[in-house]
């Protein structure tokens, strides 16, 4: 039986501030290959819950370029495993790993996600919450490396608020990726 656990922000945002200006590299920087935003968010996700979904196709993993998930790297595919993950009726394989659910704007807390979209509504864009300021949130990213940039910088037609849930693992794992993942020495999953 699967235990929810906290998802943890602070680790999440921490890896961010760290990795915002360059690249991991246990993790291949597909910048000139539709884009590393996608990426660099899982790999904060992955910093705040070191729990991995290695359902086939579906689920949500990262072990080299050639061998991870669409949902690690692309925009939409992202947005259905965190979501489906969400549902008991539609979790993804035994539903391990991240899961959220879609909020309105004011449901965000720092180490949640937000989706830019085009008007013809496809979401193109995924950045972290780090942080917050008079006008609004403040956001990490890459392709366009930022740190506590303001959300309101952004040129998007529509927007998506995802807040992340926490996580399910067995009850005896203990996230201890945190270190290794941070300094980038392994993945340790």
């Amino acid at each position: 039986m699967l235990e929810v656990k906290e998802y943890d922000r602070a680790r999440a945002v921490e890896y961010a501030r760290r990795w915002a200006y360059s690249r991991n590299p246990l993790f291949y920087d597909f910048t000139g290959g539709g884009g590393n935003c996608t990426n660099f968010v899982s790999q904060c996700l992955l910093a705040g819950c070191c729990r991995m979904n290695f359902t086939p196709i579906f689920g949500w993993y990262y072990i080299s370029p050639d061998d991870r998930t669409a949902s690690w790297t692309g925009v939409e595919f992202f947005y259905n495993f965190l979501t489906d993950n969400a549902k008991p009726e539609t979790m993804i394989g035994d539903g391990v790993g991240p899961f959220a659910t879609e909020v309105g704007a004011g449901g965000l807390e720092i180490g949640d996600v937000i989706q830019l979209g085009r008007e013809e509504g496809d979401y193109y864009h995924t950045l972290l919450v780090s942080g917050y300021s008079r006008r609004g949130y403040l956001v990490a990213a890459h392709s366009d490396n930022a740190f506590n940039r303001p959300l309101s910088t952004y040129n998007y037609r529509r927007i998506r608020f995802l807040h992340i849930e926490g996580y399910r693992a067995d009850p005896r794992f203990v996230a201890t990726c945190f270190d290794s993942l941070f300094s980038g020495e392994s993945l340790g999953i």
